[in-house]
């Protein structure tokens, strides 16, 4: 596996549907070590590997709450329910400085991965969590927030993201 790096600014790899993890391997766990390692010391939440140059089905979570790590990794994840009703929360990229939006979600999920031992999990989860979970799992399937919303403000999303270098 190639050396994971946050990447600034588009990339088509943000379009491309990222992979199944065949195997929960040292190779994976390294890469899970990585990604946290990035999203550690850029600030942020939440991390899918098509954001640090990989089309592997990985992505990481921390909401950090009250500046307490609490690392999820997720592999191979797949939203399986989600709630009728919805929340709007003002989302952004560690990938597109500057560029936030509000987007509407469903308010609560339930997504099954791998976790890190390569056992199979089912998390449900609520409110912000729910949130950032999905906004992850759009990476994987090569979808950026910004498609999330109307088409004016889509493209002057994607306008602002494309300058970004």
């Amino acid at each position: 596996m190639s050396e994971l790096s946050l990447i600034r600014g588009y990339d088509p790899i943000f379009r491309k549907k990222a992979q199944p993890v065949a195997a929960v391997d040292d190779a994976v766990r390294a890469a899970v070590a990585r990604m946290f390692h990035i999203l550690y010391e850029a600030g942020g939440i939440g991390l899918g590997a098509n954001m640090v140059g990989s089309l592997d089905r990985i992505a990481v979570v921390d909401l950090q709450p009250e500046g307490v790590r609490e690392p999820l990794a997720m592999i191979n994840p797949e939203i399986t329910w989600q709630s009728d009703r919805e929340q709007t929360f003002t989302e952004a990229s560690l990938c597109f400085p500057g560029v936030t939006a509000e987007v509407t979600r469903p308010d609560a999920i339930r997504v099954t991965y791998l976790d890190e031992a390569g056992e199979r999990r089912d998390l449900e989860a609520a409110g912000w969590l729910a949130q950032v979970i999905q906004h992850e799992v759009d990476y994987l399937d090569g979808i950026l927030f910004p498609d999330r919303l109307s088409r004016v403000k889509r493209d002057m999303a994607m306008r602002k993201i494309k300058k970004i270098r």
